[in-house]
């Protein structure tokens, strides 16, 4: 019973194409559009329930009456079969709707809506360019899409357990009490208008501290796991103080807006009490006039006093309820500031996949400058034959990693056009573009996995031995034979830790040179690929390179000019032009800036 109720709905099943909605309400009805069959249901079931617990208020003043009435003497055998019909309904009904009820609420709909919010921000948040990621915190990004699903499914179930049930709850009452005596129900009525006036007021103010009490939490995330990622280089610079203090401020700013959003809940709290007087003293007093005066009876008076101690207490749990329900706004439009994000860089709506035939890439007056008026790339015409093998070399900003990053569409050029053998990259997909271009880049971060999950993102469908004979050709079987991790994995099993930092810079990097060997695809991009290595691996590593380079077209960064001494063709890039092209002998012959820069060198260095 349970699986089916946890079925009804599938919330990783696809949903439309584009970025979240913006705005709260539209993003709350886009996350509750797969439920949209089931919500009478819910609304049904939580009405029925509302009612019972008012009937059995009233039916317990209707019992006393009878008791009195009756008489010790009398009143079994005059009312026991209502009696028993009630207790049957107590028994056996009650319980049955009550459970629908949450299996509804629980099951179907809290179980499934959580994820289901945080899986559709996941991978929103999965389609952004690099760019998005590098001006921001990864930690306030993950706080955004982990808090974003608690408070979509806390929102929606309170909503519906809570204040659709307390509606229901009141305006019952009120009909009740007025069928009892209008003069009873009227001080109900006014006591509502001045909860819903306090209520209001006091959560549009909670509203506007829980966001910035949010905003701040997601701060003081990003800073600690900031600090906690970036750890080596913490100690590396004799910093740890420096980040305690930088981590310090944030967390004072977290507690002061936590102190002000504490002194709103103390002053709901004082005014909630003063009302709940009122309304207990303004329908008990009346009843017990009315009693005096014989208009009502004893069950009745017990009734509305039931009544009221019941709503006194229900009247704080719906303040608070709604006092979370303008929490998790505030929490969810803090999220929506990165979640409903419009992606950077899209396929365009007729894309096809890349077909790689030959692998010639041609750069047509191509020019990007994020945006200013200078840097970047400034009307670069290139085209690099299929096969050939090209070094990019210039000075630090002349725009060589530019070129890349818009070669792979990690940002889309603002003019001109790359192409890959024929065809526009604007005009094929994403995915097939990155497939067929290998890159080993000079900080070669691993996933937080195994060796063997490592090497195996080059090409997941490989062989257990497609992949050793990777690591082979990486120089890297070896020591992999010898790895161990806390938890006694070894080999290709153990873990690497976050972003790889149980290995070597080397070790790494020749991890990473293995999953780009078993990707194997045909444009090969290498950027400082052996510059964490010691000139004895690295010697090693080249000439695997270069055997790995064959018969694909490959671009080459370096500073290092010995490690590309051997490429068919130089390309020299200052201020984001070219200024040089050629061989790497005509070009020292020219003695122009590359041949500057490599009489600048000391040991294979760049000065």
């Amino acid at each position: 019973m349970f699986h089916k109720f946890e079925n009804l709905i599938d919330p990783f099943a696809p949903a439309s194409a584009g970025p979240p909605p913006a705005t709260l309400w539209a993003y709350l009805q886009s996350q509750l559009a797969p439920f949209r069959k089931w919500l009478p249901w819910f609304l049904l079931i939580g009405f029925v329930v509302a009612l019972m617990e008012i009937w059995l208020i009233f039916y317990s003043g209707r019992l006393i009456d009878l008791m009195t009435d009756a008489g010790p003497a009398t009143f079994w055998q005059a009312h026991k079969v209502e009696v028993i019909a009630a207790a049957l309904f107590i028994l056996f009904l009650r319980p049955i709707l009550f459970a629908l009820n949450h299996l509804l609420l629980g099951q179907a709909m809290a179980s499934n809506l959580q994820e289901q919010a945080r899986w559709r921000a996941h991978k929103h948040l999965l389609g952004q360019s690099s760019s998005f990621f590098q001006n921001d915190f990864a930690g306030r990004l993950t706080n955004r899409v982990m808090q974003v699903g608690p408070a979509v499914e806390d929102s929606a179930y309170l909503t519906l357990e809570g204040i659709w049930f307390s509606l229901t709850y009141v305006f019952g009452a009120i009909v009740i009490l007025g069928d009892v005596d209008i003069r009873l129900a009227i001080p109900l009525v006014l006591w509502l208008i001045v909860y819903v006036l306090f209520v209001r007021q006091t959560a549009l103010r909670v509203a506007v501290a829980s966001e910035k009490w949010s905003d701040a939490r997601s701060l003081v995330t990003g800073r600690v796991v900031d600090a906690y990622s970036n750890i080596e280089t913490v100690k590396l610079f004799s910093h740890v103080n420096r980040e305690e203090q930088y981590a310090l401020s944030a967390m004072r700013r977290l507690r002061l807006r936590f102190q002000r959003f504490l002194r709103i809940m103390t002053e709901l709290e004082f005014g909630l009490n003063l009302i709940n007087g009122m309304l207990m003293v303004g329908v008990v007093a009346p009843a017990i006039w009315l009693w005096s005066y014989g208009e009502i009876t004893v069950g009745q008076v017990a009734a509305a006093a039931a009544l009221t101690i019941r709503l006194n207490g229900m009247s704080g749990w719906i303040v608070w309820v709604t006092i979370e329900l303008f929490e998790h706004a505030g929490v969810i439009r803090e999220s929506l500031r990165s979640i409903a994000r419009p992606q950077d860089v899209l396929d365009a709506p007729d894309a096809v996949p890349l077909n790689v035939k030959q692998a010639e890439i041609r750069f047509e007056n191509l020019s990007h400058h994020y945006g200013k008026n200078h840097g970047g790339l400034d009307h670069i015409n290139l085209t690099i034959p299929a096969g050939q093998k090209v070094g990019i070399v210039g000075r630090s900003g002349a725009g060589k990693s530019s070129l890349v990053n818009l070669l792979l569409r990690f940002r889309d050029a603002e003019n001109g056009r790359i192409l890959i053998d024929e065809q526009p990259i604007a005009q094929v997909t994403q995915d097939s573009l990155r497939s067929a271009i290998g890159m080993v880049t000079q900080d070669s971060s691993l996933l937080h996995r195994s060796v063997r999950a490592n090497i195996l993102y080059g090409k997941p469908d490989a062989t257990e031995q497609q992949m050793i004979n990777a690591a082979k050709h990486a120089e890297a079987h070896a020591f992999i034979q010898d790895l161990r991790d806390p938890l006694g994995h070894r080999g290709y099993s153990a873990q690497v830790g976050e972003r790889g930092v149980k290995l070597s810079g080397g070790q790494r990097q020749r991890i990473a040179i293995a999953r780009v060997i078993l990707k194997n695809a045909p444009i090969l991009i290498l950027d400082e690929a052996t510059s964490a290595l010691d000139s004895e691996v690295e010697a090693e590593i080249q000439h695997t390179l270069y055997n790995v380079m064959e018969g694909k077209t490959v671009i080459a960064i370096a500073h290092r000019l010995s490690t590309i001494a051997k490429m068919d063709r130089i390309v020299v890039l200052d201020e984001g032009r070219i200024v040089e092209d050629g061989t790497p002998d005509a070009l020292l012959s020219q003695k122009g800036l590359y041949a500057s820069l490599w009489a600048r060198q000391s040991g294979g260095f760049i000065g």
